[in-house]
C-alpha cells in the first residue's frame, strides 16, 4: 500500500494507541510518531449491553471496548479539526470490528485504508513493512 505524504497512521488494539505521520512520499514511506491526546477510555463500551459476565468476570473487555471507543473518539476529533487528511488504521481485529461502526462521515472519507493486525508494541519497521505489503 502507498500513503501519501502527510497521511496519518493511527495503531491501535484495546488497550494501546500509537499516532505515525508520512514524512517520506508514496514510494518511499517514512513514519514519525506524532504525540496525541491521552485516550478517554472510560467511553461506553461499542457493544451496547455487554458487561462482565461468566465467560468474562473481571469486565477485561469492557475496558477494551471502553478503550476502542475512546480511540475512535479522538480520531473523530482530529478528522473534523482538520488535523488529519489521509489516515490509514491499523488495528487487532477485534478492534478494528469495534471502532469501524463508530467513524464519522468525514472520518470515512479521509480513510484511505485499514488493516485488521495487531501491531502494537511492534516496532516502527514493522509497522512500515506491513503497509508495504498490505
Amino acid at each position: 500500500m502507498q500513503l501519501p505524504k502527510g497521511a496519518t497512521v493511527a495503531v491501535a488494539d484495546g488497550e494501546k494507541f500509537n499516532l505515525y505521520r508520512n514524512a517520506g512520499d508514496e514510494a518511499e514511506l517514512k513514519l514519525t510518531a506524532l504525540a496525541h491526546d491521552p485516550v478517554n477510555a472510560d467511553h461506553q463500551g461499542s457493544t451496547p449491553g455487554r458487561h462482565g459476565s461468566s465467560a468474562n468476570p473481571d469486565g477485561g473487555q469492557d475496558k477494551e471496548d471502553g478503550f476502542s471507543a475512546g480511540v475512535v473518539d479522538l480520531l473523530n476529533k482530529k478528522v473534523l479539526a482538520g488535523d488529519i487528511s489521509a489516515l490509514l488504521v491499523i488495528a487487532a481485529p477485534r478492534t478494528l470490528g469495534a471502532i469501524r461502526p463508530q467513524y464519522h462521515a468525514r472520518l470515512s472519507a479521509v480513510l484511505v485504508g485499514e488493516i485488521a493486525k495487531d501491531l502494537t508494541g511492534h516496532s516502527l519497521q514493522d509497522v512500515q513493512k506491513a503497509i508495504a505489503t498490505a
